[in-house]
């Protein structure tokens, strides 16, 4: 889930058991004095029980102020209206847009050890640079957005055409979000997933043309999540392309699993960043809490809670097998099929486009 205006799952269970503290080594930090340190992020990145390790640690208290939006985020801190953030979330498709904005500090990575251990696919992103080199974003969350479906309906596991198989009229669902629809027509009709966002005026076309095909065989264009996991629930939709939450809220209840088509996966990614006005007494304090991030604590409470994965492998084989399923990291040959939604700079056209294929 980039998670734009995206809420993702709330995590209601209780602290999972870490795997050791991780920031600025062991023992107690020697901050001068216990602070507060206001971590502006998703309702579904932090929780009380997620930071408590961090605050054992260094004495200082973690304020969690939740994000309504992306777009929001960024207004908030061009304009300065965020001025007590001291820690911020930007995705990693959408940190080029604070990089230019001049809102983040540059990071100085050898005040965050941990990122030795980050998957070499995000450990070597340019999404999070500018164009001299320079870093101003971790990233240290990420999901898949996955098709969800019922096994004791579809016979084999689904790919993207299965969204376009007139053998399942009317039990299929797509996203009302003309990116993320029109880049599955794409792939659909064999654009590789590198040209998917990139496409051509008569690539653009053709995926016009697949899309209102499709359009008579779907149950819906889902618009929250809630309502898509109330569909499979009530047997109204049997495949979709999906965010996790239906699985685990029905996985005990039915027979759904995810898939991770080949043809490329629609992933997101949150980073830590820090505003590029946070006061220097607040510098050591705030690198410590991105090193936290990328730490086993962080990473072995989210996985087991809330059934989401960091960017580092440290907890991986502490996982078990069925977490790490769970989570995405079973298979690491995965991360080769990812796809980082990205609008285009001709976005306007295919936002005409999703609206010709809603309107026939």
């Amino acid at each position: 889930m980039t998670m734009g205006s995206m809420n993702r799952r709330r995590v209601l269970a209780g602290m999972a058991a870490g795997a050791g503290l991780t920031v600025l080594g062991s023992g107690r930090a020697a901050f001068a004095a216990p602070t507060e340190l206001v971590w502006a992020t998703w309702d579904s990145n932090g929780h009380l029980e997620y930071v408590a390790p961090f605050e054992k640690q260094t004495g200082a208290k973690v304020k969690l102020s939740y994000l309504n939006s992306e777009d929001a985020q960024f207004a908030a801190l061009k304009t300065g209206t965020a001025s007590d953030w001291d820690i911020v979330n930007p995705s990693l498709n959408g940190s080029w847009r604070y990089i230019k904005g001049g809102v983040l500090k540059q990071l100085d990575l050898a005040k965050m050890p941990n990122i030795a251990g980050m998957y070499d696919v995000f450990k070597s992103t340019d999404k999070v640079k500018d164009e001299a080199g320079n870093t101003f974003a971790i990233p240290y969350l990420w999901g898949l957005n996955p098709l969800v479906w019922r096994t004791d309906v579809l016979s084999e596991e689904p790919t993207y055409s299965t969204l376009f198989d007139p053998k399942y009229k009317g039990q299929l669902a797509m996203r009302d979000y003309a990116l993320e629809s029109i880049a599955i027509a794409a792939l659909h009709i064999g654009i590789p997933r590198e040209k998917a966002f990139t496409l051509s005026a008569d690539e653009l076309a053709e995926c016009k043309k697949a899309l209102i095909a499709q359009k008579p065989l779907l149950r819906t264009y889902w618009q929250t999540i809630g309502d898509l996991t109330n569909l499979f629930a009530t047997g109204e939709v049997t495949c979709a392309f999906s965010w996790r939450v239906p699985y685990d809220a029905l996985k005990d209840k039915m027979k759904v699993a995810m898939a991770k088509p080949k043809a490329g996966i629609m992933g997101w990614c949150d980073c830590f960043g820090i505003p590029a006005g946070l006061a220097d007494d607040k510098l050591e304090l705030a690198y410590a809490f991105g090193n936290y991030l990328l730490g086993a604590d962080y990473a072995s409470a989210i996985a087991e809670i809330g059934n989401y994965a960091t960017t580092s492998g440290i907890v991986r084989d502490k996982l078990t097998k069925e977490k790490q399923e769970a989570i995405f990291i079973d298979d690491l040959s995965v991360m080769q099929s990812f796809m980082w939604p990205v609008a285009p700079p001709n976005y306007s056209e295919w936002l005409k486009v999703w609206a010709e294929v809603k309107a026939a």
